[in-house]
This record gives C-alpha cells, structure tokens and sequence, in this order.
C-alpha cells in the first residue's frame, strides 16, 4: 500500500509499507513526484534493513540529504501503519533545512548537543546579523539511549528563540535498540537535529487527555541511570503499580500502561512519565528520567479525540487553517486508541488535519521531554507570522 500528499507550501509526503526495497523506492519516487528536494525526512518501521533502506533511498534520490529515523509505527497520508516508510520532503523555495548529527549522546551529548545547535543556529542570521525568516527546530533522538530530558534541555538553550519538537525513535514495541539516519549513514545512540527556515505560517503545540486520580505512588527504590524503578510504596513495582489500577502483575503490559499513565506534578500541571514495560523480576522500565523520591499520580485519560480536535482547532485559527502537520504522537496514545476502539476515528481526523509523522517513545516540546502527548508543528494557509 503506497499513499502520498503534497501540500500547498510545497512539501510533499509519501509513504510504503512493502518489504521488498525495490519496489518501496519505486512507490515512495512516485508518490514524491519529479525534482530534486532541500531536505528528506525518512521515518521506517524496524523490520527493514536500515543500512540498505538508506543506500536505497539515497540511491533514489541523489542530491538531497536524507535524515531520520526508525518508529514505533507511522502516521502516513493514508493512516497510521505498524510497518513501512514515510517520507516527508521539503522543497527548496520556501524553505531552508540545516541538519547535523550528535554522535554517542549517552557519553557526551549535552556538549556536543550545544555545539551542534549554535553551529546550526548561526546559520539562522544573515550577513548582517538578522534572522532571515522564522524558524523551528526538529530533534530525532534514540528512544533507548535514556539521555532525552538533558539533550533537550541543552538544545533548547543553545537555540535560544527558536521553538523546539521532536520524537524518541523506537523499535515497534521490541525495545532492543532504535536508530536514527544522518546524510545516509545509519547511527544507534545519536540525535539529529534539524533547523527549518520558512515563510510560510506555522505553530509549534502538544496535547495530552488525562485527568490525575487521588492515588499516588512513591518511587523509594530505583536504578535512574537505567529509567527502571524497583519499588513503588516500599513494594515490588509492577504488584503496587497493578494493584493501584485494580489489575494483577500478570495482567500488566503496553495496553495497561497506556490505559492507566502515571503522570507528575510540574510547575502546577501535570506531566506523563510512561511506563515501557514490565521486567522480568517485577521492576518497571520507563521512557522517562525517574529518581528515586518522585511522586506519581495514577491516572486515567479523557476523551482523546475531543482534546485533539479541541487542540488544533485552536491552531488552525490562529494560523489561517490547517494545510499540513507533522506530528510526533506517543506509541502509548495509538495504544490506548486500539483499546478504546476509535483508532478509525482517529485516523479519519489525522487525514482530515493532514498529520503525517510518527508514533514515539516520548515526545519533545521545547525544553521538555514527555509520554502520552502529541506534539508537532502546524503549517498555516494564512499568511499570519508564525511562533
């Protein structure tokens, strides 16, 4: 199944869910159309070979860099697929893409980090010191590399102004490694960062459904480094987490954590800190930082269409409506909607706003890292500034 868009900016999408590389090239060149593109943003499913996806895909598209980076699942002109390739090609009028990589993010990433992102936030300002056009900044970063909430903060400082989104690369629901994609080559434990310039109108935004619970629980024992929580209440992790939600240990897994997100107190709202999975010897692994002493509230989501459609409505008021958005949506949000039994509903809204992107193991909304949202940027059909 091939799919593709083309918005009224220029940007266009395509999207393949064949496994056979020849031909998931020759439907993502089709869908993509003639020319050559500024920029390519590649998201793949983990079952291919990436190695040999990317030579394909730069093999197929000679002259423009390619970035990106492997999913938990995308989100395609077509709908949200477990499996295949999304492409999101940016034209070279209108818009002007600067992309760099941050290699061994969980050694040295916060400075290289910050060198990265005021190289690239140099390159904003012309001759004589002023900013060309507006601009935001996309960060892809290994979902398993644990390093998230200290890379985005350090980004977001060196980008000064410049509005910050992004995603945690995943691997569907395995949790064995993730991989992201700078100028063809293909990196484990890296970020891309990408800077776009544009005239054309846009917002940055997230949202999330969920109401806190009186329930809490207390982290008392945990390995930080590693995101895994042992003891909650001084009680083995997943039996106090399973009976704070009325479930059994071995009744727990994505669809729970999804269905019943703890959620942290911050600056008088309230922030997901997902769960990932279940550990063999009764700990809990997050997508997360813990610490040991964190405060969790259990609790329950609201009406997730309602929130969404509420939220870019909003957007595409301010922004003369909605022509596209790309979106970085939590895999746990797809999961709870299966579960719910609206993913149809919400596929149908994803088409109707256009959304394309990908399903994350944490989403980034300038200085934060968080769970259970979906963050992205909004391009206008207004000619109103953008923020």
């Amino acid at each position: 199944m091939a799919s593709s868009v083309a918005s009224t900016s220029g940007v266009r999408c395509a999207s393949s869910a064949s496994g056979n590389l020849v031909e998931v090239t020759a439907q993502l060149k089709a869908g993509l159309g003639p020319g050559t593109f500024q920029h390519i943003v590649a998201y793949f499913s983990a079952d291919y070979d990436a190695e040999a996806l990317v030579a394909a895909l730069t093999a197929a598209f000679p002259g423009s860099p390619i970035s990106g980076c492997s999913t938990a699942g995308a989100i395609t002109p077509g709908g949200m697929v477990d499996e295949g390739v999304l492409l999101i090609a940016f034209p070279h009028s209108g818009f002007t893409v600067h992309a760099g990589v941050v290699e061994n993010v969980s050694e040295f990433g916060v400075e290289r980090a910050t060198e990265l992102a005021r190289r690239l936030r140099s390159r904003l300002r012309s001759d004589d010191g002023e900013r060309r056009m507006d601009a935001f900044a996309m960060i892809l970063v290994d979902g398993m590399s644990n390093t998230e909430e200290s890379l985005v903060a350090a980004v977001h400082w060196a980008i000064e102004h410049v509005p910050l989104i992004g995603g945690s690369a995943g691997d569907g629901l395995t949790f064995r490694g993730a991989l992201v994609v700078n100028e063809g080559r293909v990196m484990a434990d890296a970020a891309v960062l990408i800077l776009v310039e544009t005239a054309v109108p846009f917002r940055v935004f997230k949202t999330q459904n969920f109401e806190p619970t009186p329930i809490k629980l207390v982290v008392t024992a945990a390995d930080t480094e590693r995101r895994i929580v042992m003891e909650l209440n001084a009680e083995p992790a997943a039996r106090e987490y399973a009976s704070a939600i009325g479930l059994l240990p071995d009744d727990l897994g994505p669809f729970s954590f999804a269905a019943y997100p703890l959620v942290v107190k911050v600056g008088g709202n309230y922030y997901c800190r997902s769960i990932r999975n279940m550990n063999e010897d009764g700990s809990l692994s997050f997508f997360c930082a813990i610490d040991e002493g964190l405060v969790f509230t259990v609790a329950r989501p609201q009406d997730m269409l309602r929130a969404t459609q509420e939220a870019l409505d909003e957007i595409g008021q301010e922004i003369g409506g909605i022509d596209f958005v790309i979106g970085f949506d939590c895999v746990l949000r797809r999961l709870d909607a299966e579960n719910r039994q609206i993913r149809h509903q919400m596929e149908d809204m994803y088409r109707r706003y256009r959304i394309v992107g990908f399903h994350t193991y944490g989403e980034q909304f300038n200085a934060m890292h968080l769970n259970q949202t979906l963050t992205g940027i909004a391009f206008g059909k207004g000619t109103g500034g953008a923020r």
